[in-house]
């Protein structure tokens, strides 16, 4: 069926999520579709915040105090790292492992300091 909505995945984006619905991927699709209509609808408001502005970087482009970029920042934050759930995870099992003191402590400290030695 051909539509004419102004947010309407490409046919390649289509052809790809229907080979992976043979996959019985279903969740993962759908996940993926909503996220794509979503950056549609993103991106469409930047642009309009950014009428008159496009020459200016984003972090410049303003719209009642906010800027393009923050709005971005706000609405598609970046996953953390795996470092980050690492850290994470150490933290959990700081709070959780049932070891001897010294022990316990000794394992997590060396852990922490060589995650936090890592690059994101």
């Amino acid at each position: 069926m051909k539509t004419n909505h102004p947010i309407t995945p490409p046919p390649e984006l289509l052809d790809q999520w229907c080979m992976d619905a043979t996959l019985g991927n279903w969740r993962d699709i759908a996940t993926q579709a909503a996220r794509w209509g979503a950056d549609q609808e993103l991106e469409t408001i930047l642009e309009m915040v950014g009428v008159g502005q496009q020459s200016l970087p984003e972090e410049d482009r303003y719209l009642d105090g906010f800027t393009v970029a923050s709005i971005r920042a706000a609405r598609r934050p970046k996953p953390p790292s795996l470092k980050e759930q690492a850290l994470e995870a150490l933290q959990f099992v700081d709070e959780k492992l049932d070891l001897p003191l010294h022990n316990h402590c000794n394992a997590i400290h060396t852990i922490r300091r060589a995650l936090e030695a890592l690059d994101d």
